[in-house]
């Protein structure tokens, strides 16, 4: 983990908990990681993969975390995503070595900060959708030195970013091959859309149609004597569909590591939530019940400044009969008709959203067996440039 001189923080300021105290004692709201579970996480995502064959690119937009990503590039990651240029930046000067930003960078400074990137030590991976964009990499790279590499991004169902048409494909695919200081090194088709369809069918009809056009899309391309290093996709709900198709050679799955409350409900093809059968929680926003002066409800600390509620509430975990039913901005309501919940106890709460919630919090705390095993640094929290 990151070295940290907790000599220099505060317990309550600055810092949330220290490394050797009491889960109890934790300051509140604040994320914990469960360590045991995040590490049962990690290593069945990465078998999983190693079974199918393909590499493991974790998406570190998820996380933001330098220390977790090394974690699972430990465990046999080829490297990761993000989303940012900033990100990128973050996680190569703490030492990660192959970053693929999953997205297009157009802004000319951004481009150049891009170009800049391999001197930093790391390779630098960009999604194209457009032609144009094409010069203004190559421009950046040459005047640096360095070499961008570029995936072609195939809208294969997600209505964002990617182009349609195989055709297009091809030819967005030529122009970077041609191009001086740029590498055409495959295909970037997530299907996101889809990633969070309760039913395990409706999932795999989605997957089936990227999958054919990926595939004809790495033939034309074949056709034209361009190979593809990295034809890449997959989320934590699609995984398995990608990394069987005998055509995706990379995954790009994030939530899997922590599991939100929101991807935990879908099912699995034998209609059992995913983080009962497959990833259990390991990311907690932890509260403390800080008013219970209404019999049947109680206040805690951790509202909407805390989490994101886009997709939902959070969760109480381990606690029978009580649930988080709104929020404010410094408040959260639980339901509590039996009145269960004391003032000051600890309550554990699912995100239902991790990726937001983890980006509005510095630290995460590690957890294990009731005590404070570290405390690390959301390393490119807030980078959204």
């Amino acid at each position: 983990m990151k070295d940290v001189n907790f000599d220099e923080y505060e317990v309550g300021y600055n810092i949330p908990a220290k490394p050797g105290m009491d889960e109890a004692d934790i300051q509140t709201p604040c994320l914990i990681v469960d360590m045991d579970q995040l590490e049962r996480n990690l290593d069945k995502m990465q078998a999983d993969a190693d079974a199918m064959g393909v590499r493991l690119r974790v998406h570190g937009k998820m996380h933001k975390s330098a220390d977790i990503a090394k974690m699972q590039i430990e465990r046999g990651a080829c490297g990761i995503c993000c989303q940012k240029v900033s990100e990128a930046e973050a996680f190569a000067r703490e030492g990660i070595r192959d970053i693929l930003v999953s997205n297009q960078v157009r802004d000319p400074a951004k481009i150049d900060r891009l170009a800049r990137l391999p001197k930093l030590g790391a390779r630098a991976i960009v999604c194209v959708d457009d032609i144009a964009n094409v010069a203004d990499l190559s421009e950046a790279a040459e005047r640096h030195g360095t070499e961008i590499e570029c995936l072609v991004e195939i809208d294969c169902g997600a209505g964002r970013c990617g182009v349609t048409e195989t055709a297009d494909v091809v030819e967005i695919a030529k122009a970077i091959d041609a191009a001086p200081g740029l590498k055409f090194s495959g295909i970037q088709a997530y299907q996101g859309a889809m990633q969070h369809l309760d039913e395990y069918e409706e999932r795999k009809k989605k997957i089936d149609i990227a999958v054919a056009m990926v595939k004809d899309a790495v033939e034309a391309l074949k056709a034209e004597g361009l190979e593809c290093d990295i034809i890449g996709g997959g989320g934590t709900g699609s995984y398995y569909f990608e990394g069987e198709s005998g055509v995706y050679n990379e995954l790009q799955c994030g939530s899997y590591a922590f599991m939100d409350a929101d991807y935990g409900r879908i099912l699995d093809e034998n209609g059992v939530p995913i983080s009962e059968s497959q990833f259990g929680s390991s990311l907690f926003l932890l509260t403390s019940v800080m008013s219970h002066a209404k019999p049947d409800k109680a206040v805690v600390d951790a509202g909407l400044k805390a989490q994101s509620v886009d997709s939902g509430l959070p969760k109480v975990h381990g606690i029978e009969g009580v649930e988080y039913v709104k929020c404010s901005d410094e408040h959260g309501v639980i339901a509590d008709p039996e009145g269960k919940l004391a003032i000051n106890q600890k309550i554990r709460l699912i995100p239902g959203h991790c990726d937001p919630t983890c980006n509005v919090h510095d630290w995460y705390v590690l957890v294990r067996g009731g005590k404070v095993e570290d405390v690390i640094p959301v390393t490119a929290r807030g980078l959204a440039y």
